[in-house]
């Protein structure tokens, strides 16, 4: 009796074997997939009715007699097209495999009819209860094993004489429990695949429509921070001027400056805002505007002071900015300039360099801070270097710095050469050293030089 049992178990499991390729098949079909965006037709439920149908009338046919009845999966097609589908498609696979059961006659033709049309019209019920959403694989196989029981109870109380009844519910009872409940695990199993394979996809594809978004914000967002830079550089008489700005992110803290003044003057801005990315990059456009406005009607000392009030007062997220501000009198060859905690311009005479150090703080810490001017005289042949802590802290694979000595040795190199090749070639020595080194911080440069009177 166990052997029997034993052998009718595995061949309704080979039947699973080949429902298990057909569920893969099903599932990804362009019908079950629209059902599951709950996109309904009356085309994808007829097709997915035929299909479930059809298995549900394999699931007969490949069963096993036993003292007339079947032990089958009939069962399964209308159980899982209810589950997966919904009512319509449950109720209709129902239909279909419960007409041919009904063909074959037997003792057990009745509520073997009656369990096949009730499988569909319960399944696809608790699809509605699930807010027509799949039960999942835990719930899809208590469900089967709850509907062969009511199968094999509805043969107990159907069928007649009860003695026969109770039988064959006793050899067949648990090898269809079984095979039916497997055979759902296995459908259910592969549709609970498919839906986190659909939501895994979904939401990798938000994330990267989302982050292709991101990119075309600060894409923007760079290009706005570019113009804010002069497109071209003003032409100064005797002078040679040239610069560049290079951030390390989509957009930075570093920004440079060439301000046409009164009486033919220059101003010349080399600044670096703490922090990198849009922080930086808006408190950038607000100290570059500043700085600007005041530039135009004062002089060193008093645009610098008069411009850190207004970043101070607006500096509430504890943002500071760094700044070197520079007026070039073309006609008496002389520079006033006032150095706010910048890194120190160089000065490059005769090809030795002279540090323009801090006159005051920086910007955007004390609204009553003061700071001095400074005059320096300049002669044909001079040079000078302003640029950021980007060019002297980059660093190469072994954490060392490009420094500042082979920044000077860089420009002694080169310092015949026109401003725009100088800015170049210093570019070049800092890729060169850092390698393969990623660039952290934004890297800024101007060069002015004095061709003579």
């Amino acid at each position: 009796m166990a052997s029997a049992l034993t052998e009718l178990s595995f061949i309704l499991l080979q039947m699973i074997c080949v429902i298990v390729v057909v569920a893969y098949l099903i599932t990804r079909s362009g019908a079950f997939t629209e059902i599951l965006d709950k996109t309904f037709t009356w085309k994808n439920q007829a097709i997915l009715i035929l299909v479930f149908g059809a298995i549900s009338i394999y699931g007969t046919e490949s069963g096993v007699a036993i003292m007339g009845a079947v032990i089958n999966v009939r069962d399964l097609g209308p159980m899982v097209g209810g589950l997966a589908a919904g009512p319509i498609v449950g109720l209709g696979a129902g239909l279909i495999g419960a007409a041919y059961r009904a063909t074959l006659g037997g003792f057990t033709v009745v509520p073997c009819v009656i369990a096949t049309i009730l499988a569909g019209i319960f399944g696809g019920t608790i699809y509605l209860l699930n807010n027509r959403n799949f039960i999942g694989a835990q719930g899809a196989v208590l469900f089967a094993v709850g509907m062969e029981a009511l199968h094999m109870g509805l043969v107990l109380v159907i069928c007649r004489p009860f003695e026969q009844a109770w039988s064959i519910v006793g050899q067949v009872a648990f090898p269809m429990i079984l095979a039916n409940a497997a055979g759902v695990f296995i459908f259910a199993f592969i549709i609970g695949n498919l839906i986190t394979e659909r939501q895994t996809k979904a939401e990798r594809d938000a994330y990267f429509s989302e982050l292709e978004r991101k990119r075309a914000e600060l894409q923007i967002a760079h290009d706005i921070q570019m113009s804010f830079l002069p497109e071209k550089l003003p032409r100064v008489p005797a002078y040679d001027l040239a610069a560049m700005s290079l951030p390390a992110k989509e957009v930075g803290g570093d920004f440079y400056d060439a301000i046409p003044l009164p009486d033919g003057r220059l101003g010349i801005v080399m600044a670096d805002v703490s922090g990198k990315g849009v922080p930086a990059a808006l408190f950038m456009a607000l100290s570059r505007t500043v700085v600007r406005a005041h530039a135009r009607h004062s002089g060193a000392k008093d645009a610098i002071q008069d411009a850190n009030i207004l970043i101070a007062e607006d500096s509430k997220s504890g943002m500071f900015v760094t700044l070197f501000y520079g007026v070039v009198d073309a006609a008496r060859l002389t520079m006033t300039y006032v150095n706010a905690g910048h890194n120190p311009p160089l000065l490059f005479r005769d090809g030795e360099p002279r540090e323009l150090k801090a006159t005051g703080i920086i910007l955007g810490v004390m609204e009553d801070a003061e700071y001095e001017e400074q005059t320096v005289d300049l002669r044909a042949g001079d040079l000078l270097l302003l640029y950021t802590d980007g060019v002297t802290e980059a660093i190469d694979p072994d954490d060392k710095q490009f420094g500042e000595e082979r920044l000077i040795a860089t420009v002694q190199e080169c310092r015949h050469l026109p401003s725009s090749e100088i800015v170049e070639r210093i570019q070049q020595a800092v890729f060169a050293f850092c390698g393969r080194e990623p660039q952290f911080d934004d890297l800024t440069l101007m060069v002015l030089k004095v061709s003579g009177p």
